[in-house]
């Protein structure tokens, strides 16, 4: 059997680095982490090589509270999308609420900014792509917390968060995002709707 010592050099999978990405925003959620220290977290964990390197990131948290599921909605997927791209050119877009996200989508900010809120959105398919170009300018996509997320995008002179990549629940969407941030930035954040912070606060 693999003692202590010896598993703690052992190197670790991006499966594993997601799966302790999971427990601290589940901590965020439930207010046991500032957002400030969330971000020093995830940083520290994406760039963790062994399981020595994670432990002390979850050290002082205590196990996560067992939640059920969220059972898959039986309207999440469908409909007709109002428009497959949203431009925001020295000046702001913004899609929020209930909406539906097209298979494919594209969003511009130049000189401006965005927002892309697709936390109570419905989706056209069960895998959409999301094509984000900020330049010299704002982006900010909220995705919800079940969802699978591949963020592919690049950051030149900029940022590209990739932070928010990791497996999801059965049953929710994937979201892929790519694209660039050029003199510019693009943040991708896994967040609970509205609702569901209200909910979770008012259980405290």
């Amino acid at each position: 059997m693999t003692n202590l010592p010896e598993r703690r050099e052992l190197r670790i999978s991006d499966a594993e680095r997601d799966q302790v990405a999971a427990i601290l925003r589940e901590a965020a959620g439930e207010g046991r982490l500032g957002l400030e220290e969330l971000d020093e977290r995830l940083t520290a964990v994406y760039a963790a090589k062994t399981y020595g390197d994670l432990e002390p990131i979850t050290r002082d948290l205590p196990e996560p509270a067992t939640r059920p599921a969220a059972a898959p909605r039986g309207d999440r997927f469908g409909g007709t999308p109002g428009s497959r791209t949203a431009f925001g050119i020295m000046s702001g877009f913004q899609r929020k609420g209930v909406w539906v996200v097209p298979e494919e989508f594209t969003a511009v900010a130049f000189w401006g900014g965005g927002q892309l809120d697709l936390r109570e959105a419905k989706f056209e398919a069960p895998v959409v792509t999301i094509r984000a170009f900020a330049v010299m300018g704002g982006m900010e996509i909220l995705v919800p917390e079940d969802a699978e997320v591949h963020v592919n995008g690049i950051g030149i002179m900029g940022g590209f968060d990739h932070r928010a990549s990791g497996v999801g629940a059965a049953g929710a969407p994937k979201i892929i995002i790519t694209g660039f941030a050029f003199w510019g930035g693009v943040g991708v954040q896994r967040r609970a709707s509205d609702a569901e912070l209200r909910r979770r606060k008012l259980e405290g």
